[in-house]
């Protein structure tokens, strides 16, 4: 049985409506996972292990620090900016403290600049892999292990690159479910 008509035309449009749905609903995953891959936008990239090859050249890492709006956190690189041969593993630490009276949970969102360094900045290690949560008055120490791919000297848009800034910026989460049993818990406990 063909439709025709009104109703021909109801289908298409649900047809449209659904397709374009399903569309918006993958294209966060897959920017992600295109970013990842190829550092686009200044995304990092993730890796297991140290690099094999450590040249003599050497770049200068700069580090940045913000907080979203809204933040109660202070939150700043222990050092501003560090020299490194490329290949070398690095390690630096960000700090982070909450002034508050109560625990707040915080994610760090991360980019490097320029853009086209992105693909060649490896992060071992990071705190921004997984969210924090800071007791009141807490401060803390937040290690990133990274180095730079040897290969940034032959790429055609990189090998002009000689400084990198890796760039983050803390915004306030939910606290996890067992922090936030605890602290529903401990404000019972207050107007008892």
């Amino acid at each position: 049985m063909a439709l025709s008509g009104p109703r021909k035309t109801v289908v298409q449009l649900v047809a449209v409506v659904f397709t374009m749905g399903a569309l918006a609903w993958a294209s966060v995953p897959f920017y992600d996972w295109f970013c990842r891959v190829t550092g686009f936008g200044g995304t990092t990239v993730v890796a297991s292990t140290d690099s094999a090859d450590i040249l003599e050249q050497t770049i200068k890492i700069r580090f940045d620090a913000s907080l979203e709006r809204d933040m109660p956190w202070t939150f700043k690189p222990v050092e501003r900016e560090m020299e490194i041969r490329i290949g070398e593993t690095g390690l630096a630490f960000y700090e982070a403290y909450n002034p508050t009276d109560h625990p707040v949970a915080g994610q760090a969102s991360y980019n490097v600049f320029p853009y086209e360094a992105g693909g060649f900045f490896n992060k071992i290690d990071c705190f921004c892999f997984t969210e924090q949560v800071l007791e009141p008055g807490e401060r803390v120490q937040m290690p990133v292990t990274f180095f730079v791919d040897p290969e940034i000297v032959t790429d055609r848009d990189a090998k002009h690159v000689h400084s990198i800034t890796l760039s983050y910026t803390f915004y306030e989460i939910d606290l996890p479910e067992g922090f936030a049993a605890l602290e529903t818990e401990a404000g019972n406990n207050n107007t008892n």
